[in-house]
């Protein structure tokens, strides 16, 4: 993607953000979006074919860049797990504090249920991960549902 791309596709994002913030999902018209983001109709469907699509796509990105560098290495000890465990769940509140009025956002409306599920999702991957070399005496079905 090209930095003229990148940069219709952020103002999108942005342009969206902010409408959840003032409306509810289901009142957010593509319109609205293209005329907050001040792209024209084109481009928004060069990037999504609709706003349930933009929708996944944030969540994707807001997910992706919070639990990227998440993930534990093997070779770590298991105080050095614990500690790392910890260090990541720091740095997951961090960001859903930093980011508290968009995440709000998405839980206000039927859109919430998408967003809980990619949070469930990466929370899942990230005990599991945690899990599978922690303390064995811990059922791995406890620490992941």
């Amino acid at each position: 993607m090209d930095r003229r791309q990148q940069k219709s596709r952020k103002a999108i994002f942005e342009a969206f953000s902010l409408l959840l913030e003032k409306k509810r999902y289901s009142k957010i018209t593509v319109q609205d979006i293209i005329d907050t983001a001040n792209v024209g109709r084109s481009t928004f469907y060069a990037h999504f074919e609709t706003k349930d699509e933009l929708l996944n796509a944030i969540c994707e990105e807001i997910f992706d860049h919070i639990f990227e560098s998440l993930h534990t290495d093997d070779s770590c000890t298991l105080k050095d797990r614990n500690s790392a465990l910890s260090s990541k769940l720091s740095h997951l509140l961090w960001h859903l504090r930093e980011q508290k009025n968009k995440i709000s956002a998405f839980l206000i409306d039927e859109n919430s249920e998408l967003f809980l599920r990619y949070f469930k999702q990466h929370l899942t991957i990230l005990f599991a991960d945690f899990s599978n070399s922690a303390n064995k005496s811990i059922p791995k079905a406890f620490v992941t549902n």
